[in-house]
This record gives C-alpha cells, structure tokens and sequence, in this order.
C-alpha cells in the first residue's frame, strides 16, 4: 500500500512539475497592469494543459500496473517469449523522429515560420503513419511464424501492450491532423497550444514506447517494480 501511495504521489509531482514548465504557476493577480488585460485564452490555455496532464498520468498509471502484470506472469512456467521482429527497431527510430519533428514545429511557430511549421508536421505524421505501418507488419511477421495471442500468455502480452500503445498513438495522429489541416487558415500565435499540447503528447509516446520496447525485448526484470506497487503499508 505504502508502494502504490508513493508511485502515485510520483505522478502527481511530476504531474505539478510538467505543469509549473508551462506556466501554469505564474500569479497573475500579482501582475502589473490595468484589469481586463490578461488575454482573455488563458482559463482555456489552462484547461488544455491540466487535462493533457491528467490524461499523460492516467495512462501511464495504465502502463505501469500492464508491465507489473507481464513481470510477474514471466515467472510463471508456462512463459514462453515469441521472437522479437528486428522491424521494432526501426518502429523505435521512426517514432523519435516523429518526437524531434514535433518539437521543431513548436519553435518554428514561435519564430513565425509557417513553412517550416507545416514540413515538420508533414513529416511528424508522415513518421507516426509509418510507426503504425511498421507494427502492423511486425503483428504479421509473428502470425506467420505462428505466434498468436491465443497460443501463450506472452504472445498475447506482446499484442497487447503493442496495441495499446498503438491505440494511443492513432489518437496522437488524429489531434495532428486537426492541427495540420487549420495551418494555413489560422495564425500561428492561435495554434501554438496546439502544437505544444501535440509535442507534449508526442514526446510521452516516444517515452513510454522506449519503456515499453525495452520491456518486450530485453524482458529486464521488474521485481523491484513490483516490490514497489505491493509493499504493505507499516
């Protein structure tokens, strides 16, 4: 118990960290200045930036009880690992490329370069299109060697962390495509949460897929994780 407080008190931390480095800190009632100034965006801005929090916590609160469950299922004698498709690497490649071209669209639109704004997320979407592409063939790489979810617990651990990792990726793309598509009506300054809150979010799938691969193709083990979230309150 006193494991599971203490992890999910690490996320609220980091949680309040993320959202002191937009920020979210700043006192406004101690600003100078005549009232009614403040843009009026704010509360939005706000909102937008405690909800892509929330949500970045809540997911990783999923990620972390998934790979405490694959840890301990490993010790069990039935745990037979399908082989790891050499394609997770470059999965792995594509998707930091997708982070680093999403975060260049973020400083290009602070310095009003519309140009390069829509390559970067030319090429971010384009990156994410493939990393799905890519999983999708490593799922076909296994099913044709007989590896299916159905055969043992970790073939069927392996499909499911990779597509729910995948599913979140999808929604990344979706909110990309929102953003890309209302670039050459909209001005840059009324996109910029946009593209933070699409970096921000980027830059969480690459982390967690990182995790998550290391996870899958190394198998460390995770005792120490597990320790953690089942620790008995003294």
């Amino acid at each position: 118990m006193t494991g599971t407080l203490l992890f999910f008190g690490g996320l609220v931390a980091f949680a309040l960290w993320w959202l002191s480095r937009q920020g979210l800190a700043a006192k406004p009632w101690l600003e100078s200045g005549v009232p009614g100034d403040a843009p009026a965006g704010d509360t939005t801005i706000s909102a937008a930036k405690i909800g892509l929090a929330i949500f970045m916590a809540v997911v990783s609160t999923l990620l972390v009880l998934l790979l405490s469950a694959y840890s301990m299922r490993m010790e069990m004698a039935d745990w037979s690992p399908p082989p790891r498709p050499g394609l997770l690497w470059a999965n792995t490649a594509v998707l930091v490329l997708a982070s680093i071209a999403l975060h260049h669209a973020v400083h290009a639109a602070k310095r009003g370069r519309r140009d390069a704004v829509a390559s970067s997320l030319l090429v971010g979407g384009t990156a994410g299109l493939f990393f799905v592409l890519g999983q999708l063939l490593a799922w076909r790489e296994l099913a044709s060697a007989g590896y299916l979810p159905a055969n043992n617990p970790a073939d069927a651990f392996f499909y499911l962390i990779t597509a729910l990792h995948g599913l979140h990726l999808l929604g990344g793309l979706v909110a990309l495509g929102r953003t890309g598509t209302t670039l050459r009506r909209a001005p840059l300054a009324r996109l910029q949460l946009s593209l933070e809150l699409c970096a921000s979010y980027w830059h969480f799938l690459m982390a967690a897929w990182i995790v998550l691969f290391v996870a899958l193709a190394f198998a460390p083990p995770l005792d120490w994780l597990v320790a953690l979230c089942t620790a008995p309150l003294r």
